[in-house]
């Protein structure tokens, strides 16, 4: 007996000391980096977030509910109708952080960070895309996607603030409508491709058109300055030496003897075997001044 009594002031002190140290720890509290924290007393929020650092709190009765307050992503679905009531669905890839300074409030209104996506982030993501998509035709959706996601991020920003949500970037991973306006887009596509096809065609054929006009009027100019050339004096001279060119270009058989005789003019004989070799004789004839003939060896 007397023993056991010797041996009480230990464990009393032991039991001391274990209730000491639990005090000790459960009154204060370490929020890391890249956390917030909301102290609740007996079931009730307090005022006035945790941010990192070392926070005192009441022992034994409060508690800190930590929130991560990094970026965090989601996928989130919507679903809408155009301006034209065409169907239009999309995937959205959101990134967005909770703001430090309402974790009170979200902790008061939400609790969980998944409550938060589920009932707030994902909603509103919907409403947002069914602003977005109503302002345009399902094909202005298509062909001006930067501007459809630009409208859908001005409206989820702007929701979401309210709720302590900051978006900090979003991305269309899907867009989606239905198949027969696919097909329809297509067949569009295709027709305007002709329709250029047929412009071009057009105006290739209105080039070359207006090139033969102004080769026309090309060969036209250049025959109006031959006849003047033709009309002044030694014309006939060159419309010999013409037909004699024209014979040693073609390969013809070429006269070796040329009697020619025009308009009541003195005929003459060219000997064509002296013209090839650089001499020119010509040989008046006087008995037929109208006579007009070839002779070929």
């Amino acid at each position: 007996m007397k023993s056991s009594t010797l041996n009480w002031p230990p464990v009393v002190l032991s039991v001391l000391a274990i209730v000491a140290l639990a005090l000790v720890t459960s009154s204060f509290v370490i929020i890391n980096p890249g956390q917030a924290g909301v102290l609740s007393v007996l079931g009730k929020s307090q005022e006035g977030a945790l941010l990192e650092g070392l926070h005192l709190k009441p022992p034994l009765v409060s508690n800190v509910d930590v929130y991560d307050v990094t970026v965090q992503k989601f996928e989130v679905p919507a679903q809408s109708s155009t301006k034209d009531l065409q169907d239009l669905s999309g995937r959205f890839a959101i990134n967005f952080r909770l703001d430090p300074t309402e974790v009170v409030n979200i902790r008061r209104t939400q609790g969980t960070l998944e409550n938060l996506v589920s009932k707030i982030v994902a909603p509103q993501t919907q409403e947002s895309f069914k602003i977005a998509a109503a302002r345009r035709t399902v094909e202005e959706a298509i062909t001006q996607r930067a501007e459809l996601k630009q409208d859908f991020d001005d409206a989820l920003t702007t929701r979401l603030a309210k709720y302590g949500i900051l978006v900090l970037d979003t991305s269309v991973v899907d867009l989606n409508f239905s198949t027969d306006f696919a097909k329809a887009v297509e067949d569009k596509q295709i027709a305007e491709q002709r329709a250029r096809r047929a412009v071009y065609i057009a105006q290739e054929a209105e080039q070359e058109a207006q090139a033969e006009i102004n080769r026309a009027i090309g060969q036209a100019e250049a025959q109006r300055l031959i006849a003047e050339t033709l009309k002044a004096q030694g014309g006939q001279l060159v419309l010999q030496k013409e037909a004699i060119q024209a014979w040693k270009d073609g390969g013809a058989q070429v006269p070796k003897v040329l009697v020619m005789g025009q308009g009541g003019n003195l005929p003459f004989i060219l000997d064509m075997q002296q013209l090839e070799g650089g001499e020119t004789t010509a040989t008046p004839i006087v008995n037929s001044p109208s006579t007009s003939s070839v002779k070929k060896k």
